[in-house]
């Protein structure tokens, strides 16, 4: 190394090493801790239980809460001032709990239940409660082809000093022009039907919504990136969710217990692991999308693979024997065989190959007397010359010696 390389290097490492620490500095004067507060994914009961956020509130405004996956009417006993909340298909219930709840309403109990999902028919069997009260639902052919007259669309929840809210969107209205009693409270008309209803039943109530999803929590997922595509937001706790939760709850709040019904909401395996495995599958999808690039040859249709070249040393073997053959010299063909044969059996046994005649084929019935199709007949036709032009005694003489000869 001359002098003049190592000022080079010199200067080089001088400037390198006062970058560093120059970026160390402005790194460190604008480095700032900050704490964030992220949400775990949830589990237990709070995964599997819709009404989880709407009992943990209950519970912390002093209501007594007993939620639970099943009504359980025979070893539950309802009070006549508590509330029941079906939060899961009134279809689910028997004709027996419909009516032992409609008796403990009459009570002054206070019930509050959906119509079923509007994506599925209901047909002409009657809905448990409903059909009781004499509430008509809606079917999918009621719906009028016209978009001003569409009765499954959204409703607006106006209250006060907080923005509108869109509710009640896609569920199943009702009318209840055949109930004999008027109801307290609805909210709808008649052109587009009703998405709530409080009917007076004896002593107590039962209240009828168009679904209850306002009520839920929808599983927070933990991860910031699917709770902006609104993936892991809480329904109830939009302001005006709750204060419409607090009216429909307001007969028999804490008069009693408020009993709420759900069926246990397991997310799917999909849903799992797009929401909570997306660490591991999003670079396996990266990992496979490469290696498919890299397979990838072109774009367009396929083409035809060249012919092979079909010229080989066997081929030309076979072509030389047929024109042999077909020229009149098969006896040819046949010695040549024969004689590869007797060389390999002057190799193996000599005496055999000594003998002529009968004797020769004697021995050799007895040394291929273990294999198959190679009898007395069958050793003397081969060691017999074939007749001109016989081409089935020359083809099997000829496979009988190939034979012959593997088999020593």
């Amino acid at each position: 190394m001359n002098r003049g390389n190592g000022v080079f290097i010199a200067i080089g490492a001088a400037v390198l090493i006062a970058l560093t620490v120059l970026g160390a500095v402005i790194w460190k004067r604008g480095y700032t801790k900050v704490e964030e507060t992220v949400d775990a994914p949830r589990t237990g009961e709070a995964a599997s239980n819709p009404l989880y956020v709407l009992k943990l509130a209950l519970q912390n405004d002093g209501v007594k809460v007993d939620a639970r996956q099943r009504l359980l009417l025979l070893t539950t006993t309802l009070q006549p001032r508590d509330t029941v909340l079906i939060y899961r298909d009134p279809r689910t219930l028997s004709s027996g709990d419909a009516e032992r709840l409609l008796a403990w309403v009459e009570g002054g109990g206070h019930l509050i239940v959906r119509t079923p999902p509007w994506r599925e028919r209901l047909g002409s069997s009657p809905v448990p409660v409903l059909g009781a009260l004499g509430v008509t639902l809606l079917d999918a052919e009621d719906v009028g082809v016209d978009a001003e007259n569409e009765r499954n669309d959204c409703v607006g929840l106006y209250e006060r000093s907080l923005a509108p809210q869109r509710m009640f969107c896609g569920g199943r209205r009702f009318y209840f022009y055949n109930s004999e009693v008027e109801p307290d409270f609805a909210w709808g008309d008649e052109d587009e039907a009703y998405v709530y209803a409080r009917f007076p039943h004896g002593r107590g109530k039962v209240d009828v919504l168009s679904d209850l999803d306002f009520l839920s929590n929808r599983g927070g997922s933990g991860n910031p990136f699917f709770d902006g595509f609104r993936l892991g937001g809480d329904r109830i706790a939009e302001p005006a969710n709750v204060a419409l939760a607090r009216q429909v709850l307001a007969p028999n709040y804490r008069a009693g217990t408020v009993h709420l019904i759900y069926a246990a909401d397991v997310p799917s395996l999909w849903k799992t692991l797009i929401v909570n495995s997306w660490m591991a599958w999003v670079p396996l999808l990266l990992w496979l999308l490469g290696w498919l690039w890299q397979r990838m040859q072109r774009f367009g249709p396929l083409r035809p693979a060249p012919a092979m070249e079909r010229r080989s040393l066997l081929e030309h073997i076979v072509a030389s024997g047929e024109h042999i053959y077909r020229y009149g010299y098969g006896p040819s063909l046949y010695a040549a065989v024969l004689a590869a044969f007797m060389a390999r059996l002057r190799r193996r046994d000599p005496y055999a190959a000594s003998t002529q005649g009968e004797a020769q084929v004697d021995l050799l019935v007895q040394r291929y007397k273990n294999e198959p199709n190679l009898g007395l007949a069958q050793i003397r036709d081969a060691l017999t010359p074939p007749l001109a032009r016989d081409h089935a005694a020359f083809r099997t003489r000829i496979a009988t010696l190939i034979r012959m000869r593997n088999r020593l």
